[in-house]
């Protein structure tokens, strides 16, 4: 399993790589919730332990990004706070566990194998739209037996797009799930996406579109709809 360990204490992640990698996970490291963020970009991972007391970045409010950034990944928190408000701010924060410092490492991982089993009740592997097929582990799509090129942005629109199972999707919902936030950024953006996304649905004959209600959203439809 591929786990992500953000915490600015070096004693800390070398102690959670060692324990963790000995049950045969592989583990990266971030000190900090930017780096944490550059790293998710870079490769899907499982599973985040991250430390409430981070660097300019609090661990409740990288547990919000990394849950927008990609829901399927499970995210426990750790800290040295006992407080229920802190638990509860945590949990709210969309964390899917909490655990307070010191802890034990076997608790930890039976912590994660747990979280995943929840996880996998809850968030399907795969979604299915027509002939359309998205693997949400891997961020890949394929039309039939054909992949389909798509940019990780492109990947995450459409994935927004067949979670709602044909509902309405507003530009800001889109704009929060795909790039974190509506602020400061040109909605157009939105609209530039589901423009190359319909070039390669089309393109693909896929018999999946993108319907645009107008001054709503958008929303993703079989041909046959």
């Amino acid at each position: 399993m591929r786990i992500l360990v953000v915490d600015d204490e070096p004693e800390m992640t070398a102690l959670l790589a060692r324990g963790l990698g000995a049950g045969g996970h592989h583990v990266t490291e971030a000190p900090d919730g930017i780096a944490a963020m550059s790293e998710v970009v870079r490769g899907n991972f499982e599973v985040a332990i991250v430390d409430v007391m981070l660097p300019g970045m609090s661990g409740f409010e990288l547990s919000r990004r990394l849950k927008s950034h990609d829901a399927t990944m499970a995210v426990i928190l750790l800290t040295a706070r006992h407080s229920i408000d802190d638990r509860v701010r945590g949990l709210d924060s969309g964390a899917d566990d909490y655990m307070v410092k010191p802890f034990n490492i076997a608790e930890l991982a039976a912590r994660i194998r747990a979280v995943r089993r929840r996880d996998a009740l809850h968030h399907p592997a795969r979604i299915e739209v027509g002939d359309l097929t998205l693997d949400l582990q891997r961020h890949r799509a394929r039309i039939g037996e054909s992949e389909l090129a798509l940019s990780r942005t492109e990947f995450d629109v459409l994935r927004a797009l067949a979670l709602q199972n044909g509902e309405t999707v507003s530009r800001a919902v889109l704009l929060d799930q795909v790039w974190e936030t509506s602020d400061h950024i040109d909605p157009n953006i939105v609209d530039q996406y589901v423009s190359y996304l319909r070039r390669k649905l089309e393109s693909s004959a896929a018999g999946v579109r993108i319907v645009t209600t107008r001054g709503v959203g958008f929303s993703l439809s079989t041909s046959a709809e």
